[in-house]
């Protein structure tokens, strides 16, 4: 019994011995109840953005925006005179809702017609769409009962009598960039590039760091010493398998009829700097992290919750800002962003290009940061073999 208490002992000290399993045993549970639990801290989504187009330009019209304003759900980001050009607007603002107020809405109601409002709605995020068009729809519902039952009982007509004749406006709600509300056509391609992120740092934790780990660095520095062929070398069998896995996920979205739209070209380069970018951070970590082990820990952590953080289920501008930023830091942020707009929402490449250029700006850093570590490593081992 004391041989096996020793034992357990020993493994104990050997695991606090190992400073990196250490630290994300203890670590990231907390940081994951931490991070997770900021992001869905609010637990309700608020001050969703709308566009109101008001072709009306009435008081009653006034109020019904005023109404808007007042919800809690959403907000007015922009009030328009007509439709024309809103898509861009709606893209660039982020508005899920477009509400067209049409031009006899005030006639029809004064005349006792029952008025039609027109809602467009961005179905490429079912969560917030929903939610924004449910805020419309309460909204009119309430403002439509108001209106009525205030001119029933000035007609004699008892309260109660009339809160429950009312009727509500007509709503036609067209739904866009997402055909049928097929759930698959919204999950499947965010949940397969977020494996694919991380199937590609997986294999970059190992270029390096199982250099260092078996001893092979000198042997490889002696065929190739300058920094930036040696990681042209360790990323290009990546960076070709992963055109590999775009044709697979193409086969999918063929398999599954999913059409995409969009710049093509613009989603090719997005692709590639997003490429770059996994591939600056994978390298880095492989190369101050000497140990295939302690390297994939590491970014295991920066891989796992990417999904959450991204933004692609849950509103980005509903997480903490701290959060927003450790989420703009990750690649997958701004190439998830990029794809729901391109294909979802076939937007042009004007709507991406702040994000193409975060990307960039990761990629850049990622990889000056590993050839000034790389040198610096490379001119240390020809002074150790001298």
């Amino acid at each position: 019994m004391k041989k096996f208490f020793a034992l357990i002992g020993r493994e104990f000290k050997l695991f606090w011995d190992n400073s990196v399993l250490r630290l994300l045993f203890i670590g990231a549970p907390i940081m994951y109840g931490v991070l997770i639990g900021a992001v869905y801290q609010k637990g309700k989504i608020t001050d969703l953005p709308i566009i109101v187009v008001d072709e009306d330009a009435t008081p009653i019209s006034a109020k019904l925006i005023e109404m808007l304003e007042d919800n809690e759900t959403v907000r007015i980001v922009d009030v328009l005179p007509s439709i024309f050009g809103v898509k861009d607007l709606a893209i660039e603002k982020e508005a899920t809702v477009i509400v067209e107020i049409p031009k006899d809405f005030s006639a029809d109601i004064q005349q006792n017609r029952i008025p039609e409002l027109k809602v467009f709605v961005d179905g490429s995020n079912t969560l917030t769409s929903n939610t924004a068009l449910m805020a419309v729809n309460q909204v009119t519902m309430t403002m439509k009962a108001g209106m009525q039952i205030e001119s029933q009982m000035k007609k004699g007509v008892p309260e109660y009598v009339a809160m429950q004749s009312f009727e509500p406006f007509k709503m036609t709600v067209v739904k866009q960039s997402i055909r049928s509300g097929n759930y698959l056509y919204f999950m499947l391609p965010g949940v397969l590039l977020t494996v694919f992120q991380q199937v590609l740092l997986l294999g970059l934790a190992l270029t390096f760091a199982s250099e260092f780990e078996n001893g092979t660095f000198g042997t490889l520095t002696q065929k190739m010493s300058n920094p930036i062929g040696l990681l042209v070398v360790k990323m290009f069998p990546y960076m070709l398998m992963s055109v590999g896995i775009m044709l697979m996920y193409y086969g999918f979205s063929r398999y599954y009829n999913m059409i995409i739209g969009g710049a093509f070209w613009a989603f090719l380069l997005s692709t590639f700097i997003f490429i770059l970018a996994v591939c600056g951070i994978g390298v880095l970590v492989s190369i101050i992290l000497p140990n295939q082990l302690k390297a994939t820990e590491v970014l295991m952590v920066i891989a796992t919750p990417s999904f959450i953080l991204s933004g692609f289920t849950w509103p980005h501008s509903q997480m903490p800002i701290w959060v927003q930023t450790i989420a703009d830091m990750i690649p997958l942020t701004h190439y998830l962003k990029i794809f729901r707009l391109l294909y979802l929402n076939h937007s042009g490449i004007s709507h991406v290009l702040s994000s193409i250029w975060a990307m960039a700006a990761i990629a850049v850093v990622t990889l000056l940061a590993s050839l000034v570590i790389l040198h610096f490593k490379i001119k240390k081992e020809k002074s150790r073999v001298r």
